[in-house]
This record gives C-alpha cells, structure tokens and sequence, in this order.
C-alpha cells in the first residue's frame, strides 16, 4: 500500500469512527429525551391518580356527612312541636290548680309523658338540647336582650328564652337568652 492509500484508509478510519460516534451520542440524547418523556408522563399520572384519590375521599365523606345529617331538616320541624309542649306545661302550672286539680293534673301527666316521648326520639336521632349555664357561647346561644341582675357576671346567661337544639356537632336553633349586663 502506498502512502497516500494509508492516510486514505485512516482518514476513513477516522471518519467511520467519528461517525460512530456522532451515532453513539445521538441514539444517548434520543434515550434521555425518552426518559425525561417517561419521567414526565409518570408525575403526570402519580399527579391524576392522587388527585383522583383525594377526590375519592371527599365524596366518601360527604356521603357519610350527608347520611349522618339528612334527618336534620325533619328534625328542626319537631322543634317546634317541643316548644308547643313546653308552653302546655308551663301554662298548666300557672293556672289556678284549686278548680278542675284533678283534671289538670290528668292533662299536665298526659302532655309530660308525651314530651318525654318525644324528647327521647329526638335523642335517639342525635338531637339534643344546648345547655345554657354560664357564660354566653356566641356558637350555640343568640342574646336577645342584656338585663340588670345583681347575682350574675356581665355575658353571663340569665334567662333562656327559647331553648336551642343542636344534631350531633351541627347547631340546628341557638338557644335565645337574655344575659346580664
């Protein structure tokens, strides 16, 4: 081989080598852009499948919400019934028990038993009754009015004027009192 033939085929040596690896980094760049795809189309699915799952959640706890409320609005409807049978009881008490006492005590045992009644079914179903000693709590009492009164503290509940309910931790009436000044 001559001379010039040598430096021909190195040359060519060399340009097959550069070109190989020319090829060599090419087919690295085309794996590593289909890697950062890859890596990006699995955020985007761990992304879709947590919001997914959160969402799954969500409803399953507004189900539950819904289930453990759904007799609230009946419930708030009987409130007034309760109210009814209170204002019987205290009317009873105040009319003058000397004139038909036997009757009146007749009627005042019938309305107690069944308020009671009535009380306990309303328990049963999670509806209680707000207590009201104390201090007023803006969350479960309404102040009506502020009255003078020399044995309480000021925001202290003097007088309950409507009683309030509440279903489980959901206020259903806030309890109208009148506080002391």
């Amino acid at each position: 081989m001559s001379q010039e033939e040598k430096v021909n085929s190195e040359q060519i040596e060399e340009e097959a080598v550069e070109q190989c690896e020319s090829e060599q980094v090419m087919e690295v760049d085309e794996v590593a852009a289909l890697q950062n795809e890859v890596q990006e189309y699995k955020d985007k699915y761990l992304r879709a499948y947590a919001d997914f799952e959160n969402t799954k959640k969500r409803l399953a706890k507004d189900k539950i919400t819904a289930v453990a409320y759904a007799n609230s609005s009946f419930a708030k409807d009987l409130l007034s019934v309760m109210d009814s049978f209170d204002g019987a009881l205290a009317s009873i008490d105040i009319i003058n028990a000397d004139e038909h006492s036997e009757v009146l005590a007749s009627i005042k045992e019938g309305i107690s038993k069944t308020h009671e009644q009535l009380k306990k079914v309303l328990e049963k179903h999670g509806v209680s009754e707000i207590e009201c000693e104390g201090c007023l709590n803006p969350d479960v009492h309404q102040a009506i009015m502020q009255v003078d009164h020399d044995e309480k503290e000021s925001g202290e509940i003097v007088q309950v004027l409507q009683k309030g309910y509440s279903m489980k931790d959901q206020v259903l009436r806030p309890a109208m009192v009148s506080t002391a000044k």
